[in-house]
């Protein structure tokens, strides 16, 4: 997609590969509450050359699991030159608790959210960092159905909807970029584990990604813009799952001029279409499709005109 768009702009857990990451020079990574908020047109984006990081560790993490994420930490720094200046641990266990709702999407909670807003301010404002990334310690659910499902390329990720409850009270409370990789206990080898979830079995984070997606994650801007700056009137397509078009970004969008791709091979366990909302969009079976569409806009090339069956303009008493 990156070869066919000016600009990328996606959330965290598109571009988070646990220990495998590979940076497009065009995607920024913007946190979900900052991307509705982009898409309401309420904050721009601001490009950066480089982020400095800070680091909320959850006082719950083991001793022994948080040196191993100390260990990434420093090999960030010194491997991939990525600027963190601090870590922090909280001052109580954060208390992370996973929800399933009865559509199958997963949520969580915070028994202490006091406690990371009070890590994060410390470091903004006696620190003077440009990014957060938080570690919470997650429970270990090894034995669990969904767990099992993940590993195996399927189903919903349990542990997402918890980490995006985290990002969007740090970014809603400080407009700054944020991320959330989740402390767990290393997995049993499992022979029989899908390519698509082998990244996070490789080592004992899943900090690496997502320090590499902070460094250049552009920050939120309100107010007077400069020439690099990118805003909502400036999207001109969004790729979307075509089950998941309820989101605020989607529905904020749709009352732009950008096109909106629905791509029907990306299931969910969402039953938002865009034809139950009222949304006019483009369908297409697959994201090989969708980059072809992409393509024709970049070409100035009506999509319409590339179908097999193009009718005639000309009227039928014309003829």
């Amino acid at each position: 997609m990156s070869m066919v768009c000016d600009r990328i702009i996606t959330h965290p857990n598109v571009l988070n590969g646990a220990q495998l990451y590979w940076p497009i020079p065009n995607a920024w990574y913007v946190e979900g509450y900052g991307l509705d908020q982009f898409a309401a047109g309420q904050w721009g984006l601001r490009p950066v050359h480089q982020n400095h990081i800070g680091v909320v560790l959850d006082q719950a993490i083991e001793p022994e699991l948080r040196l191993r994420h100390l260990q990434a930490i420093d090999a960030a720094r010194a491997t991939l030159g990525i600027s963190i200046t601090d870590v922090y641990v909280t001052d109580t266990p954060l208390g992370v608790t996973l929800k399933t709702a009865d559509s199958g999407a997963t949520w969580g909670t915070l028994d202490q959210p006091d406690s990371l807003l009070r890590a994060v301010e410390h470091l903004i404002n006696d620190r003077s960092i440009s990014a957060i990334a938080v570690v919470a310690r997650f429970p270990d659910d090894l034995d669990s159905d969904m767990l099992q499902a993940y590993r195996q390329g399927q189903g919903v990720d349990a542990l997402a909807g918890a980490e995006a409850v985290i990002s969007h009270l740090v970014v809603q409370q400080f407009q700054i970029p944020c991320a959330h990789a989740p402390a767990l206990s290393p997995l049993p080898l499992d022979p029989h584990l899908n390519p698509r979830a082998a990244a996070e079995e490789l080592g004992y984070t899943f900090l690496p990604s997502v320090l590499v997606g902070l460094s250049r994650a552009p920050q939120f801007i309100q107010g007077s813009a400069q020439p690099t700056d990118l805003w909502q009137d400036q999207v001109d397509a969004v790729v979307v799952p075509a089950s998941a078009c309820g989101s605020g970004a989607i529905l904020s969008l749709n009352a732009t001029p950008a096109h909106i791709i629905t791509v029907m091979d990306n299931t969910t366990t969402m039953h938002a279409t865009a034809q139950s909302l009222g949304i006019e969009s483009i369908p297409v079976q697959s994201y090989a499709e969708a980059v072809g569409i992409l393509a024709a806009f970049k070409a100035g090339v009506d999509v319409n005109t590339l179908r097999p069956d193009i009718p005639s303009l000309i009227p039928r008493d014309m003829l």
